[in-house]
């Protein structure tokens, strides 16, 4: 007779994510995982696999919640300008040690590179989704006159991404807010018409 699960696995699993995403990949080790999701080994393995297969979970799970916050942040603002200064800025939390971990997925990109096929599988399914809708936002910000219209709307979406990334590498370095949110307003200014 199977013994039912003793654990919330919803629970169990944003709690791997957390050691995940503070120590990455290598630097965990199934000791942390156990302690940190409060279950046993047998419970790891019967309910997510191994050490691996819970390290995609988890980052699929990030990915979601993170792209999902990305796209409200961006389509919240009163203006196009005030949606993608309120996407930099979420890259920027006030709470330090939230900020200070920098993106779950970006750190994963730097201990891995292009070297894991099915990390870039997970990056190539949500990347685009993020890149289509800040094109989209910057061409109705260049039809309102907010935005540079000389600009490629999908090259401009890219620098902005890339803007992301790079605020996203800062925060994990220890850069403190402000700096971050000035570096912010400053490539928003690149790309607002003149």
């Amino acid at each position: 007779m199977v013994r039912p699960r003793e654990f919330d696995r919803d629970e169990a699993l944003e709690r791997a994510t957390h050691v995940f995403w503070a120590k990455g990949y290598a630097g965990t080790s199934t000791e942390d995982l156990l302690a940190a999701m409060n279950i046993g080994r047998q419970s790891l393995y019967n309910a997510f696999g191994d050490k691996r297969k819970l390290y995609l979970e988890a980052m699929q799970r990030y990915q979601l919640h993170s792209i999902a916050g990305h796209l409200a942040r961006l389509s919240g603002g009163a203006t196009v300008v005030a949606g993608l200064e309120a996407l930099l800025f979420g890259i920027a939390p006030d709470h330090g040690p939230t900020r200070e971990l920098g993106c779950f997925g970006v750190n994963a990109t730097c201990e891995f590179g292009n070297g894991d096929a099915e990390l870039v599988a997970l990056r190539a399914k949500a990347a685009p989704m993020l890149l289509k809708r800040v094109a989209q936002r910057i061409a109705e910000g260049q039809a309102s006159g907010e935005l540079d219209a000389k600009m490629e709307a999908r090259e401009a979406a890219a620098f902005v991404l890339m803007t992301m990334q790079s605020l996203q590498l800062a925060a994990r370095a220890g850069t403190d807010v402000k700096t971050l949110r000035a570096m912010a307003r400053f490539a928003i200014e690149r790309i607002k018409a003149r």
